[in-house]
């Protein structure tokens, strides 16, 4: 299987066309938001193509890419969007609109496991074994092709995994609770950035 990898400094350039739904995931330095850079965001319309992102991190300048994370008319599927959209919102300084997310779907559509992480996904519903031994890299610098792989895997199968996960929510009657979740992810995100990272309806 051939994928095409295109890396763009910066920003996505201003004549591209993603069409309506593209997937997008992020790799950052680490987890703490407020510490850790986001170094990249790759983008998929589902082709077996990814767009990564490599932000200059000085100043992270990317108006067509925000342009793009900011439209209510493109679809955004995201896996745990709660993570990116706080280093999104964080160090670029736009809210994202219109989103899915595949962690969320896969919680309330898979109760049959306990296993919702992205690999699991890819393993069950498109029968590939993908190689997750990137995840930990350095993403500060110079990418390897092993790293853009990576990348691309991350996205590439985020559309075939989103309308599985969507026949089955449908099929058990739970598409108006996940509609519902995702309208407080943002909420989620805001407090996340507010460091309340407790569950706030806990004893």
């Amino acid at each position: 299987m051939n994928i095409d990898i295109k890396v763009h400094k910066d920003d996505l350039p201003e004549d591209l066309n993603l069409g309506n739904t593209v997937a997008i995931d992020g790799e950052f330095m680490g987890l703490n938001v407020k510490r850790d850079p986001l170094c990249l965001i790759q983008i998929s319309t589902g082709n077996f193509d990814a767009h990564i992102v490599q932000f200059n991190r000085k100043t992270y300048i990317a108006p067509n890419l925000i342009k793009l994370l900011s439209n209510k008319n493109v679809t955004k599927i995201f896996h745990f969007a709660r993570a990116d959209l706080s280093f999104i919102k964080y160090y670029l300084k736009v809210d994202v609109e219109n989103i899915q997310d595949t962690k969320i779907q896969s919680k309330l559509a898979r109760s049959y496991s306990d296993k919702h992480g992205l690999k699991d996904l890819i393993k069950e519903f498109v029968g590939i074994d993908i190689n997750k031994q990137q995840q930990s890299s350095d993403f500060g610098g110079d990418l390897t092709q092993a790293q853009l792989k990576y990348c691309a895997n991350d996205v590439i199968y985020l559309h075939k995994i989103n309308k599985e996960l969507n026949r089955i929510l449908l099929r058990e009657k739970r598409m108006e609770l996940y509609n519902d979740c995702l309208k407080f992810v943002k909420t989620r995100v805001d407090l996340d950035l507010a460091s309340f990272k407790d569950d706030i309806w806990s004893h």
